[in-house]
């Protein structure tokens, strides 16, 4: 029987057709020697990290929120829908962010679309932002999304301000981690924290939730400091 398993990788049942031994007595003995289930794939070692300044590293990316005329099931917990809303969905708002890896300091934007324009205009904001609170970024990392990686004016203004562009490999959201957190945190607290009547309501609210995101709330990576504790200029520059 262990012959069997190591031969053909077969389970007890397959194993007890073969040999004609119970499958109660194979499994039992499959267990005794450790081999009843084939031994899991080693996980890959995620390396947590932190460049040392704040501009060593921007994370961006993009995330889309549904419009909305009445609150959803994901904060009345109320999963029916109506007609209208099922066959005459508002759209999105597309939510543009930028993360600043050693800070967690966070610029965001809801547009109306994520081309290559409105990315280019939006990161060009972005820059002018950090740089008010003494942030001057090297590198961007984004993923692999046609909107970053074949954006020839994207290209071309990360040239001119010589900062590097970092790619993230396929189905690597890690490498990304922070602004990938930093989206779970703004859904969970800013999109379904409260209960908006429609979606420009909800869109009201962003302004303000940044601004507390960013010079208020507690950050757990940060020993419970926000973000602008580690950018260079502090409040009272943040605009």
């Amino acid at each position: 029987m262990l012959a069997a398993r190591e031969r053909t990788g077969w389970g007890p049942r397959l194993i007890a057709g073969e040999t004609g031994i119970a499958h109660s007595t194979v499994h039992a003995i499959l267990s005794r020697h450790g081999c009843s289930r084939a031994p899991r794939s080693a996980r890959e070692v995620f390396r947590r990290y932190e460049w040392p300044c704040p501009g060593d590293l921007l994370h961006m990316d993009v995330k889309r929120y549904p419009r909305f005329r009445r609150p959803g099931h994901a904060v009345t917990g109320d999963r029916r829908s109506s007609r209208l809303q099922r066959t005459n969905p508002l759209g999105h708002d597309f939510f543009h962010a930028i993360v600043d890896d050693h800070s967690r300091l966070a610029y965001g934007e809801l547009l109306a679309d994520e081309k290559a324009d409105t990315v280019v205009a939006f990161l060009e904001r972005a820059l002018s932002w950090f740089g008010a609170h003494g942030i001057t970024c090297r590198r961007l990392m984004t993923d692999g999304a046609m909107t970053y990686r074949r954006n020839r004016a994207l290209a071309e203004l990360l040239a001119a301000r010589e900062i590097r562009h970092i790619i993230t490999p396929p189905y690597t959201p890690r490498w990304n981690g922070k602004v990938e957190r930093f989206h779970q945190t703004m859904e969970r607290e800013w999109a379904k924290g409260l209960r908006y009547r429609n979606s420009t309501a909800r869109n009201r609210a962003l302004p303000h939730w940044l601004r507390h995101y960013n010079e208020r709330r507690p950050h757990s990576s940060l020993d419970g400091q926000p973000p602008i504790s580690r950018a260079h200029n502090l409040p009272g520059q943040d605009s």
